[in-house]
């Protein structure tokens, strides 16, 4: 991982945490024997898990938190051999591969595949298959390469990743942490069985604030603007359109700031701006993150070109239009992936399928024809997903790491193995759907999103004005973007909110905002940690409730 750049000279303090590790000693690899046996058994049931719930039920779970839980369940059974696994590094490692495969499997390529099925094109599943799975694989490098830098910091939110961990530490910990670790997983899972989605109150006490408040300012005008305007907002491509506002002014800022050369900055500024805590210190530069961005791009593009010839597009365009759909494919898998990383880093939530039809709408708009537009939508999908979750996941790495003395090899060495886990995890999803697919799509059993942008492509728009509609709510959407600035990411959140009808969600972002907000002036700085712990509960319950609904699946 030679791209990085060292955070700081200073050493870190000693370690203090859950890190059992001696300092100097290396990081726990995937390929020691029973810790690939456990990831590959793990990653095969996530990806049941998640194949099973998109196909019946419509929902993906995030399995981190079960797969943390179950590593230390082995870890605890009384064989000298699996002792290994009481490791946190090791558990790390296990929520890394069932998560990744959980996502893989129901959001990246069943959903991707079902488009062409849905659509009437059965011939060209398997090309599909192995297109999404190619972006799967480009979508996830790009997040290993890009995390830790200044657009994707590794000290942001990120909350799933922040639960995954402290759910982690409480299990080693054990004493108080545990017991409101507990609490909030309690009432998380109570929630779950209630329809209450608690989550979202979780998130809100671990995430920015204000990122955070445009997010429950949009759910709540999704929820009640049919009663307090007469209108309802999330028909219409209205939040559609002030995502593709609020998304274009983050692409913007996003090339600024790669732009930015950091000689231009003043030498006394850059000082200021260094952490004191060198493990909050951005371990990607600018430079690297745009060497990363650029070669992303262009591995998308390659992955087009395959797409293009399995899926016969050779013979059907003219060599202007095969190279226009290519470039307008990796153009629309790195910016979907780039604006669903961005709203999940800030809360836990991801725009994927919003912006997925965003981009199947532009491209009925410039004329692309319906079967290279049914491959294209299922390529973009594929992105994005797995590209947040594995953001939560070197989130969780990074803080069960950052105690370790020496901390940046140990850190880099970490984030290596998770990606290998990860890896795991995709090959068990590519497995576990070429087995399923057939069962599922002839039961009729269909993930829904994909229905939805399979009768887009064939049906066209359904409605004059579109381009209008999207325009002007661009406006809007980008007016808050503009105004909070890359940290707070508010326009994009207002749009993430404005996409999503969860009943109540918004009463719960609100309030625990509230909460937050009014115990931090009553607590002071010890307030911070307390509300971690009882936000990581609640969505570690809700992400045990959800996982659970496989049960009611079957």
């Amino acid at each position: 991982m030679s791209h990085h750049t060292s955070p700081s000279a200073t050493a870190p303090p000693p370690p203090s945490g859950p890190d059992k590790a001696a300092p100097g000693a290396g990081h726990p690899r995937v390929r020691e024997p029973i810790v690939f046996v456990v990831l590959a058994v793990l990653s095969v049931v996530g990806a049941v898990i998640g194949a099973d719930l998109v196909a019946k039920l419509g929902i993906s779970a995030n399995t981190s938190v079960v797969g943390a839980l179950i590593a230390m369940l082995i870890g605890r059974i009384p064989l000298a051999g699996l002792r290994s696994m009481r490791s946190v590094h090791r558990q790390n490692l296990a929520q890394s591969a069932i998560s990744a495969a959980t996502f893989a499997s129901a959001n990246a390529l069943l959903t991707s595949i079902a488009v062409p099925y849905v659509f009437g094109r059965k011939d060209l599943v398997w090309p599909m298959l192995i297109g999404s799975f190619v972006g799967l694989l480009i979508d996830t490098w790009v997040l290993y390469r890009s995390f830790g830098s200044r657009l994707l910091p590794a000290d942001a939110a990120w909350p799933p990743g922040q639960a995954a961990a402290e759910t982690i530490k409480a299990g080693d910990k054990g004493g108080k942490r545990a017991l409101v670790l507990g609490a909030g997983t309690l009432v998380g899972i109570g929630g779950t069985l209630l329809s209450l989605p608690l989550s979202a109150a979780g998130v809100a006490f671990l995430g920015n604030v204000w990122a955070l408040l445009m997010f429950g300012v949009g759910l709540g005008l999704r929820e009640f603007s049919p009663d307090l305007f007469h209108t309802d907002l999330g028909v219409g491509y209205v939040p559609h359109g002030v995502m593709v506002g609020a998304g274009i002014v983050a692409l913007g800022q996003a090339v600024v700031m790669l732009m930015r050369r950091r000689s231009a900055a003043k030498p006394e500024a850059a000082e200021e701006d260094r952490p004191a805590d060198p493990t909050t210190a951005y371990t990607v530069d600018e430079k690297a993150l745009r060497r990363s961005l650029v070669r992303g791009y262009a591995l998308f593009v390659a992955g087009a070109v395959l797409l293009a010839v399995l899926g016969g597009l050779i013979g059907d365009m003219s060599p202007l239009g095969i190279v226009g759909w290519v470039l307008f494919a990796a153009f629309a898998a790195l910016v979907h992936e780039l604006i669903v990383g961005l709203a999940a880093m800030q809360s836990g939530w991801f725009p994927s399928f919003a912006v997925t039809l965003i981009f199947l709408v532009f491209g009925l708009l410039i004329g692309i024809p319906s079967v290279p537009l049914a491959l294209l939508v299922g390529y973009v999908s594929a992105t994005g997903p797995a590209f947040a979750d594995m953001g939560y996941d070197l989130k969780a790495g990074w803080l069960l790491r950052r105690d370790h003395q020496p901390w940046d090899p140990f850190e880099r060495e970490g984030r290596r193995e998770q990606f290998r886990a990860a890896l795991i995890g995709f090959a068990a999803a590519l497995v576990v759907v070429a087995v399923l697919w057939q069962s599922y799509f002839k039961q009729g059993l269909i993930p829904p999103v994909a229905k939805v942008y399979a009768d887009t492509v064939k049906n066209g728009l359904g409605e004059p004005g579109v381009l209008r509609t999207l325009l002007i709510w661009a406006i809007p959407g980008a007016l808050i973007q503009l105004i909070g600035g890359t940290k707070r990411q508010m326009g994009v959140m207002l749009a993430t909110g404005l996409l999503i009808l969860t009943p109540h969600a918004c009463w719960m972002v609100l309030a625990a905002l509230a909460v937050r907000v009014g115990y931090r002036k009553w607590r002071g700085p010890r307030a911070d940690e307390e509300l971690n712990l009882v936000g990581a509960g609640l969505i570690a319950g809700s992400s045990l409730g959800d996982s659970a609904q496989i049960i009611k699946a079957g």
